[in-house]
């Protein structure tokens, strides 16, 4: 367990936001601001930003109990939990090991299957490679993290993706594709769970797309699928405004 740096903004009920692969807390920095009536507690997962790697072994089991430490170091006995992509696994995982903790899930840009085998030998080939060559074999990432009309359109969420990737610690990114190349399905966890969910998805999302946050919904009969226009992977980052209109959406179906 490692203890985690992260930001708190507004006050309310706790939401605890949890970023995508490979990057940190930053992600979140143009949706915060807009889910008033939050409180909203951002960290940097272990590793990332600001947060220390540790050494436990990669699982995403040690990313959630971090999560729940930090919960219990601000006073938050639970909180509607929200993560996009690996942030997605982790709360997932969370659910799986520490239910009474969560009020409701946000599932951002994720998915609920495991790894296929080729997907998992992908992931433990590019944490050789990163420990090789250093994080400049992520760049080719920002063409599936970003939807094809933020590459087009807005130039400077390009670079943003692109200056994240560079800077991000090649130990910390193996640690995490280990992880994740590890991590069970957890559709069962999300049907036997007992917490309303609801999942918010970019349109143009390649790596998990509509039909994956579709698929999630189905578990928990009635669950919100919100479908950000435009936008890809990481839609809180590429379009902030819509993509926190679809949170406080999702949101409000949870509470």
């Amino acid at each position: 367990m490692v203890t985690l740096a992260a930001s708190e903004h507004g006050d309310g009920p706790a939401l605890v936001l949890l970023h995508a692969f490979p990057l940190h807390a930053g992600l979140f920095s143009g949706v915060v601001p807009r889910l008033t009536g939050w409180r909203v507690l951002t960290p940097d997962l272990r590793g990332f930003g600001s947060s220390p790697l540790g050494d436990d072994e990669p699982a995403m089991a040690a990313m959630a109990d971090d999560v729940v430490a930090l919960m219990d170091e601000r006073g938050i006995d639970q909180a509607v939990l929200g993560g996009v992509s690996m942030g997605g696994y982790v709360a997932m995982e969370m659910l799986r090991r520490h239910p009474g903790r969560l009020r409701g899930l946000l599932l951002v840009d994720t998915k609920a299957g495991a790894d296929a085998a080729e997907a998992a030998a992908g992931r433990l080939a590019t944490a050789e490679a990163v420990l090789r060559e250093g994080s400049r074999v992520l760049t080719p990432m920002l063409d599936v993290l970003l939807g094809p009309t933020t590459r087009r359109t807005r130039p400077e969420v390009v670079a943003t993706v692109r200056r994240w990737l560079d800077e991000a610690d090649p130990a910390t990114v193996a640690w995490a594709l280990r992880a994740m190349a590890r991590r069970p399905e957890s559709f069962s966890t999300l049907t036997d769970g007992g917490v309303p969910l609801a999942a918010v998805v970019g349109e143009e999302d390649a790596l998990s797309p509509p039909a994956d946050a579709e698929a999630m919904a189905r578990t928990r009969p009635g669950s919100a699928v919100l479908v950000v226009p435009g936008c890809g992977h990481l839609a809180v980052l590429e379009d902030p405004a819509l993509a926190a209109g679809a949170l406080r959406s999702g949101l409000a179906s949870l509470v």
